[in-house]
């Protein structure tokens, strides 16, 4: 029986073997609190001397996508394709999936995932 790996676990792995060299991948999980992951973004870092020159963003509709194994194969595939050496993944999920300026106006707070107004989205702390 094949043993399935669970994305996140998969991910994990991978960062935890440190910098092996160019290209590197950072990988940031949002969602509209800090329990669920909704979206997922992924880019990747040519050289020491540029930024990410690629950004894919994957979403789910009401499940954790770090348990999805489909995205997980995505992500896997985005990362094979771009020939990543390293991966960097924040443990943690480190905001509302939603964009600034974009899916809500600028200097305001989410609409739709009010868990994260007033607060820190590294922490998780409030911060007003």
């Amino acid at each position: 029986m094949k043993k399935i790996k669970r994305p996140a676990s998969w991910l994990t792995k991978k960062a935890r073997r440190g910098f092996r060299g160019y290209p590197i991948a950072t990988v940031a999980f949002y969602g509209p609190t800090a329990d669920l992951a909704t979206k997922v973004a992924v880019s990747v870092v040519p050289d020491a001397r540029n930024q990410p020159d690629l950004l894919e963003r994957w979403f789910s509709e009401g499940t954790d996508i770090r348990h999805d194994s489909v995205i997980g194969d995505k992500v896997s595939s985005f990362l094979r394709q771009h020939r990543v050496l390293s991966v960097v993944v924040a443990d943690r999920i480190i905001g509302c999936p939603h964009e600034e300026g974009i899916d809500y106006p600028e200097g305001k707070s989410c609409p739709q995932c009010p868990f994260w107004a007033g607060r820190d989205r590294f922490t998780h702390e409030r911060i007003q």
